[in-house]
């Protein structure tokens, strides 16, 4: 939407991790007051589906791994439609500010007199728990959950015996382009090779695929199903509880 001789606006919108129904209410309407959407590569096509037939939807993709589009761009580009007078949309999956430089787009373009306005998702460390019937937290296994990245711009790593310790529900983004060296980090920070550990891919989507597994077969079991980004990883005893769903023998395999 187009604002005559005003400042436009920029929404940060969380999309979620796939499936349209999960977005939000608040996200559905302010996706259809966006006359611009700027769009990561993990939004699933039937959230672009919601899009009117005007509105301009432009990819910038951020994959890691992969061909990226420059932040600086997508930074001057979501300045210079508010400039215009343009309501827009950056359209994140997941939530903004949950490994989505959220907080970092909004006070770049705070700085620069721009209004900006976020719109909270449902992340998908968080919507694993519905997509597989998996209990994060349980009485008596686990009485919290972490959300971690293994993937960080300076290479450094959490504190996994920290986390061992806990015995609290790791959920792991962006672990498996290094699948085979984080195993063995777990391994040697204290999480015993028998953990029961689930990976899975698409989480909610229409292509979501997983396998129960433990920490010693992790890396082996995700190259035989040919499982890849985007992935979160699970590791806890919580995820036994699941495999009784699906056989205990599967955890084994």
């Amino acid at each position: 939407m187009r604002k005559p001789g005003s400042q436009g606006k920029v929404w940060l919108v969380g999309a979620g991790p796939g499936d349209a129904e999960l977005l939000t209410l608040k996200a559905a309407r302010v996706l259809g007051v966006c006359s611009v959407w700027l769009v990561d590569d993990l939004v699933d096509p039937s959230v672009l589906a919601l899009a009117s037939a005007s509105t301009r939807i432009i990819h910038v993709g951020k994959r890691g791994g992969c061909k990226s589009t420059p932040q600086a761009f997508i930074l001057r580009l979501m300045l210079r439609y508010a400039r215009q007078g343009i309501t827009l949309a950056r359209v994140k999956g997941g939530d903004a500010f949950i490994f989505g430089r959220g907080s970092e787009e909004w006070g770049w373009l705070a700085e620069r007199g721009v209004e900006v306005e976020a719109v909270a998702g449902l992340t998908a460390g968080l919507a694993v728990g519905a997509a597989l019937g998996l209990p994060l937290t349980h009485r008596g296994l686990a009485r919290g959950v972490t959300l971690v990245t293994a993937h960080t711009e300076d290479g450094s790593q959490p504190d996994w015996a920290a986390l061992a310790a806990s015995r609290l529900t790791v959920v792991c983004y962006m672990g498996m382009s290094g699948i085979d060296s984080l195993s063995r980090q777990w391994l040697a920070a204290g999480f015993a090779a028998t953990t029961p550990v689930a990976v899975v891919e698409r989480v909610a989507c229409s292509s979501q695929r997983h396998v129960l597994t433990t920490l010693a077969d992790m890396a082996n079991r995700v190259k035989a199903e040919g499982l890849a980004s985007p992935a979160v990883i699970i590791l806890g005893d919580v995820v036994a509880h699941l495999a009784t769903k699906y056989s205990m023998a599967a955890v084994a395999a």
